[in-house]
């Protein structure tokens, strides 16, 4: 597949890492490790199974962690909104569009990729 840093959906996502680490750190101190601690986890996945796939030795492979980054990018989504139906964040607005971004280009990369083996 090529060099995955050059993939703008795996540069999306280190963005998106990088926002909702920023944002966490807005958290209340008693959810340091609770709520806080998954959404790292999850978000950090995204751009890591993006890595992880492009780098296998199928197209197949690669669709399946693609597959998994989406599932990161449903987790972190819901996250945000417990978070912030418990006031922990105020406006997500901007990472709830970021994320809908990230999922259209994956799901374009997957789609690319599926025509692109049935030509």
């Amino acid at each position: 597949m090529g060099d995955y840093k050059e993939l703008n959906v795996w540069k999306e996502a280190i963005d998106l890492v990088e926002n909702i680490y920023k944002f966490i750190k807005t958290f209340p101190k008693e959810e340091a490790y609770a709520l806080s601690d998954q959404i790292r986890r999850a978000v950090v996945s995204i751009p890591s199974n993006i890595a992880e796939g492009s780098n296998r030795n199928t197209d197949k492979e690669f669709i399946q962690f693609l597959y998994i980054a989406l599932g990161s990018v449903s987790e972190v989504e819901t996250q945000l909104i417990i978070a912030n139906r418990l006031r922990y964040l105020n406006n997500i607005k901007n990472e709830l569009e970021h994320i809908t971004k990230i999922r259209k280009m994956i799901n374009g990369l997957i789609n690319s990729i599926k025509r692109k083996n049935n030509a």
